[in-house]
Order: C-alpha cells, then structure tokens, then sequence
C-alpha cells in the first residue's frame, strides 16, 4: 500500500504534462478554427485600462519607477488570479486552453499578411501600403512593392515569435498563466516600449521585461525556422547578422527566417521621418508577393513543429 501511494505524485505529474500538451494543440486549434474574437476580445479592455494608467502614472519624476509600478499593477494580478484559481485536472485542462486561445494571434497575423498579399498580386499598390501600414511602425507611404513584401514579411517572421511561439513558451512552463504573462507583457511592450520623449523612461520596465521574457522563445523560433526552411543558410544568416540588429531577440528571428526562405530583407527604413540604417537579413533575391504565402507557411510548419515536441512530450510523461 505504501507503494501505491507514493506513485500518486508521479502518476498525476505525468496526467497533468499530457493534459498541457492537449490543452496547447486544442488552444492552437481553436485559434486557427475560430481567430481572435471579434468583439469583446479581452486585449481591447486591457488596452485601453493601460493606457488610462499610463496617462495617471507617466507624470513627474522617478518615471522609471513609476513605468514600473505600473507594469506591475496591470499584469501580475490577473496571471496570479488565474494560477490560483484554475483547478487540477481537466477542467484546469480546459481553462487552459481557452487562456492560450486568447493569448496566441496566429490567425489574425496571417490574415492581415494575406491581405497584403493580395494587395500586390492585384497590382494596387496603394492599399498594400496601408495595409503593410497595420502591420509595421515604419513609414510605408512611398514603399515600391518589393518594400511592401519584405516589410509583411518581417513583420510576419517576428511576430510569430510575439503572437504564437513565445505564448506557447509560457504556456508549456507555467500553463495558461503563463500565457496570460507573457501576451499582456508583450502587449505592453508594443504600447509603451518606444524610445521618444514620451516613453523613454516610463517605458523602460515594459521594454526589459518583454526582452528577458523573449530570450528563449526567440531562440527557439529562429532553430524552428532553421529547421522547416533552408537550414544551414539559416543558421549562418543568424550567427552572422543577429549580433547587428538593434533588437537582441527580433535580430535571431528576422535573419534565420530570411535566411530560411532564401531571401535578402532588412535595409534602410524611415521611422518617424527618419531614416534609420538596418543591417541586412538573410541572403539571396528581394522579396515579392508571393513570398508573403512562403512565410506564412514558414510560420506554419514551425508551429507544427512545436506542436509535435510538445505533445510527443506529454504522450512520452504518460
């Protein structure tokens, strides 16, 4: 009987690893199935709770402090909330995969990449500046179609490290929790997380958090990308020019993923009426419209790859 009951530990530990795996294909699922809510989408609130905190809060001095606090009032709650109040098991399961569905954006990006695409392939121009615009903090308006493509196509190469790779992350350390941490740090990072007059400062605490939350995840994206495309091109491509971009985890995702599709991305780009000097990424012919669907399936067949580690994980657990 002793025996029994001290295998009772094991035993649920390895139930729970495989309920998380099946609650991360059922969350991906329902994200490609369903998309992002298109009303009362739980980000929205928070977005705009943020920036009602920012204005009351990025005043006076002591503003990386104050950037601090109120990072922490906005996303620690609701993680903690959630932790302590999901039961084990598979109702805890099913809680879970409802939070990775709402913390991952992998239908929206590629619906908002295919626009783009189809913008180019229907030779106007000027919608898939505006559109390339949705995506992207650069200037867009004087982009010829081959700025248009490479810009989609960075944008989408990073954010499926944001919108699907560094939630799944998370999700497989700490469950939805930790889904739920990492999409309203990220969130915050992409309000606050600019370096102008404005949130220089107070943005500092969003800006860290989100790079030290994404210094795994977007190694990991940039092996996956290696991986589903052209892989030794790819791992070059990422040990030669990541050191170079500003960014310590866009500069891995961006070059192994150019570099995956075989393509030469990167370069000057206007922010702000300025022209900012950008390393290049990747190596080989400029991009075009039709690579937009080439990373999007880069993007794809990478998140079938995580999808199969983590089950396989779960499965090898029980």
């Amino acid at each position: 009987m002793p025996t029994v009951f001290a295998s009772l530990p094991l035993a649920a530990e390895t139930s729970t690893a495989l309920i998380l795996s099946l609650a991360a294909v059922t969350g991906a699922g329902l994200d490609r199935l369903l998309g992002e809510p298109r009303c009362w989408h739980p980000l929205v609130g928070f977005g705009v709770l943020a920036s009602a905190c920012e204005r009351t809060l990025n005043t006076g001095q002591q503003r990386h402090l104050r950037g601090l606090l109120a990072w922490s009032l906005l996303v620690l709650p609701l993680p903690a909330l959630v932790l302590w109040a999901t039961p084990p098991g598979l109702p805890g399961g099913i809680i879970d995969a409802i939070l990775l569905y709402l913390a991952l954006g992998g239908r929206s990006l590629g619906e908002h990449a295919r626009r783009v695409a189809d913008d180019l392939a229907g030779a106007d121009l000027v919608a898939a500046r505006q559109h390339v615009g949705w995506m992207v903090s650069r200037q867009t308006a004087d982009l010829d179609a081959a700025g248009v493509a490479g810009a989609c196509i960075e944008s989408t190469l990073e954010n499926g490290n944001d919108a699907i790779f560094g939630a799944l992350f998370w999700f497989a350390l700490l469950g939805g929790p930790g889904a739920v941490l990492f999409r309203l740090a990220n969130t915050l990072d992409a309000m606050w997380g600019y370096r102008n007059q404005r949130f220089a400062d107070f943005g500092w605490a969003a800006a860290r958090v989100d790079d030290l939350l994404n210094l795994v995840p977007a190694r990991l994206t940039a092996l996956s990308y290696a991986l589903c495309g052209s892989t030794r091109t790819a791992l070059r491509c990422w040990w030669q020019q990541a050191p170079g971009w500003k960014s310590p985890n866009a500069g891995p995702v961006m070059a192994a993923g150019a570099g995956g599709l075989g393509l030469a991305l990167g370069g000057a780009a206007v922010y702000h009426g300025r022209v900012e000097s950008r390393p290049l990424l990747g190596e080989g012919r400029p991009a075009s419209a039709e690579d937009i669907g080439r990373a999007l399936a880069l993007v794809r067949r990478s998140l079938w790859l995580w999808l199969s580690v983590l089950l396989c994980w779960g499965l090898l657990r029980a």
